[in-house]
């Protein structure tokens, strides 16, 4: 069963878990979700909230496994409305967790964040930094994790935390990518500009003490992340202990390297307008993903970053 199957992460996960032989059964609220993104299993229009649904679900399919996406994603609109974002993500995990437990589905692979770190106080960060996020979002996924440890240790729920860090790209055959709105993410803002839907893009900062004075990130692929989720879960299944790990590249790309990027891919010149920091804004987040290249025998595939800008370029292209 995969909660947020209709969205960014999830739709792409859907595809990976039927490459790999499951079958994924999506329960999606379509609050955020796009339901043509929807192509490789059954789809339940519900909510994790929705307690009564979410164990007939269950039932009928006795899933193996959650893949646990549900929940709100942005960092701006977690601080306007914290209520939403402890209500949807917090709440609505251990409603989650409450029917897996009375139905006896005892694995869960869940979207975390590297936003449960906070503001650095090193890089790359590894597991070991400590975690003291600075917005409810980061705080709603915090809650999540510390709540799958408890339920572990009392009720035998194994799980696998995986704390992404820049999710990005499409699926190379074109099948899902980003349909945010509002889109918040630099990459299709950039793209956005590239293509002619928008003037220009903004820049948070151009004053860090980076190479180029713009903020410094760690971009994974989405089929990367995909392929991740698909062997925590294998490991989960051959029964091992719960796991956490960071997913990332472990290398950093700065604001003006990504839209010179875009620039060269798609060929325009894209005008950029200067505005000041946000507060909140790390100049640098890089994982140290060595911890899930070693436990999932996983590594990067996909994330150069000229696949990462072709492969959104051509869904945003066809997605106007």
């Amino acid at each position: 069963m995969v909660t947020g199957g209709a969205g960014y992460v999830g739709s792409r996960c859907c595809k990976e878990l039927a490459k790999n032989g499951f079958i994924p059964v999506t329960v999606d609220n379509l609050s955020r979700g796009h339901k043509e993104l929807v192509k490789w299993g059954p789809f339940f229009e519900c909510d994790v909230l929705d307690e009564i649904s979410l164990t007939l679900i269950i039932a009928k399919y006795s899933p193996v496994a959650v893949f646990h996406f549900a929940g709100l994603t942005y960092v701006g609109e977690s601080l306007k409305d914290p209520e939403a974002y402890y209500r949807n993500n917090t709440a609505g995990t251990i409603s989650l967790l409450k029917c897996m437990k009375k139905s006896g589905c005892s694995k869960i692979v869940f979207s975390s964040t590297a936003a449960t770190y906070g503001n650095p106080q090193y890089t790359p960060i590894d597991e070991t930094h400590c975690q003291k996020p600075i917005n409810p979002y980061g705080k709603s996924k915090l809650f999540i994790e510390e709540i799958l440890k408890d339920f572990d240790a009392a009720y035998g729920i194994k799980y696998a935390s995986l704390r992404y860090f820049n999710a990005c790209g499409a699926d190379e055959e074109g099948e899902t990518g980003e349909l945010h709105d509002p889109e918040t993410h630099l990459i299709p803002l950039a793209i956005q500009v590239a293509i002619g839907k928008k003037d220009n893009i903004k820049i948070f900062g151009n004053d860090y003490d980076t190479p180029d004075g713009t903020a410094l990130r760690d971009y994974i692929h989405i089929s990367d992340l995909a392929n991740a989720h698909v062997k925590a879960l294998k490991l989960l299944m051959e029964g091992s202990e719960s796991i956490y790990a960071n997913l990332g590249t472990g290398k950093a790309l700065s604001v003006m390297e990504i839209i010179k990027s875009v620039e060269k891919i798609s060929g325009q010149k894209i005008e950029i307008v200067v505005a000041p920091r946000r507060d909140g804004d790390p100049q640098i987040l890089i994982a140290d993903p060595s911890r899930a290249q070693s436990i999932l025998d996983w590594k990067c595939n996909y994330s150069s970053i000229d696949n990462i800008i072709k492969t959104a370029l051509e869904w945003h292209k066809n997605h106007p």
